[in-house]
């Protein structure tokens, strides 16, 4: 499975971005996916996760209320809609994939993309 994310920006605080990560190869539907961010200085932090089948999100509470994480295995692409963004969002954003589920330690997810670049202003 190779990744490739995009849709990020330069946005004003308060408004909205969707990131995409589109993945190639097969059997996309079997693979959970997870969105990642690394900030400058900062250690990778874990931001959402989807089940296989859509049945099952995670999120970390810095962006609950305001991140929506969504699939379309049709089209074999995970979605972040990001909402109400605030400074601290500013990161680079990374999608990745693994079959054991919408977890949140980056050490267990099998596949990355490129990352994509979110940028808040106040």
């Amino acid at each position: 499975v190779q990744l490739q994310a995009s849709g990020g920006g330069l946005v004003q605080a308060g408004g909205s971005l969707r990131l995409s990560c589109a993945a190639s190869g097969r059997f996309f539907s079997n693979y959970a996916v997870g969105w990642f961010r690394q900030a400058p200085g900062k250690e990778r932090e874990f931001v959402s996760a989807i089940s296989w089948s859509g049945d099952y999100r995670n999120y970390a509470d810095s962006v609950k209320g305001r991140f929506t994480i969504s699939r379309d295995n049709a089209k074999n692409t995970g979605y972040l809609q990001m909402n109400s963004l605030k400074p601290e969002d500013t990161a680079v954003y990374y999608c990745a994939a693994n079959r054991k589920g919408p977890i949140t330690q980056p050490e267990k997810y099998d596949y990355w993309g490129q990352g994509t670049q979110v940028t808040v202003s106040s």
